[in-house]
C-alpha cells in the first residue's frame, strides 16, 4: 500500500513574513509591531520573537527610534545558523561531504562555461600561491583561495551566496585535512597535482573537463586517506 504524502508542517508567523518581506522589498520599512501583527493574524509575542530572529540571521535591521527595515542577507548569518544547525544535529564536515562535492562539480562546469577570464585569472592566481607556498599554512591559505576563487567564477549569485555561507565550513574542512596530511612527505606537490587539471579545464573553457577534474580532485584527497601510503603522482 503506497503511504500518502506528508504535508510537511510550515510555521504560519514565518511564513506570513517570509511573504511580506519578498513583497516589500530590500530597503522598505516594515509597519509598527502593533499593526503588523493585526495585518498578519498573530499575537505580538509571536511576531517579535520572528523578528528578533530575522534580525539576529541579518534579514531585518531594526534601527532604534527608526523602526525595521529589510535588507539584503549577508551570507555570514546563514554560515552562523549553518554552523548552529551542524553543532545542533551533531552532524560533522564529513556529512557534508558530498554536498561540497556536488556544489563544486557545478561550479566548475558553470565556470567553465562562463569563461571569464578576470575570475579565472583569480583561481590561476591561487595555484600559483599554492606551488610558491613555503609552509603548511601557506598551502592551506591558496587552497582555500582556490576553491573561493572557483565559486565566484560561476557569475552565479546563488552559488556565490551559498559559497559565502560556507566560508566557515569550507576553511575547517581544509584545516581538518590539514591534521591528518601533516606527516605526509609530498604535501604541496600532491595539492598542485590535484588543482592543476581543473584550473587548466577552466582556462580551455570545458565545462565536462572541469567537472571531471573537480571530482578527481576530491578523489586523491579519498585515495590518500584510504590508503595514506599510496603516493600520487
Amino acid at each position: 500500500m503506497v503511504r500518502p504524502i506528508e504535508v510537511i508542517a510550515v510555521d504560519p508567523v514565518s511564513d506570513a513574513l517570509s511573504g511580506l518581506i519578498r513583497e516589500l522589498g530590500e530597503g522598505a520599512r516594515l509597519p509598527p509591531e502593533r499593526e503588523l501583527a493585526e495585518r498578519l493574524g498573530v499575537s505580538r509575542t509571536a511576531l517579535r520573537d520572528r523578528l528578533r530572529l530575522l534580525d539576529a540571521f541579518g534579514v531585518l535591521s531594526r534601527r532604534q527610534g527608526s523602526g525595521t527595515y529589510v535588507q539584503r542577507l549577508d551570507p555570514q548569518g546563514l554560515e552562523t545558523a549553518l554552523d548552529l544547525a551542524l553543532s545542533a544535529s551533531h552532524l560533522t564536515i564529513e556529512s557534508l561531504h558530498s554536498v561540497r562535492v556536488a556544489l563544486e562539480r557545478q561550479a566548475a562546469r558553470e565556470a567553465a562555461r562562463r569563461g571569464d577570464p578576470v575570475a579565472i585569472a583569480h583561481v590561476g592566481k591561487a595555484l600559483a600561491e599554492m606551488e610558491a607556498a613555503a609552509d603548511a599554512e601557506g598551502i592551506d591559505r591558496a587552497d582555500f583561495a582556490f576553491h573561493q576563487a572557483l565559486l565566484h567564477a560561476t557569475g552565479n549569485p546563488a552559488l556565490t551566496f551559498f559559497a559565502d555561507a560556507m566560508t566557515g565550513v569550507l576553511f575547517r574542512a581544509v584545516r581538518q585535512r590539514r591534521d591528518r596530511l601533516k606527516t605526509h612527505p609530498r604535501d604541496k606537490e600532491v595539492s598542485v597535482a590535484a588543482h592543476r587539471p581543473l584550473y587548466e579545464a577552466l582556462l580551455a573553457g570545458d565545462a565536462d573537463a572541469a567537472g571531471q577534474a573537480s571530482d578527481d580532485h576530491f578523489q586523491v584527497w579519498h585515495d590518500l586517506f584510504t590508503h595514506p601510503r599510496m603516493e600520487r603522482p
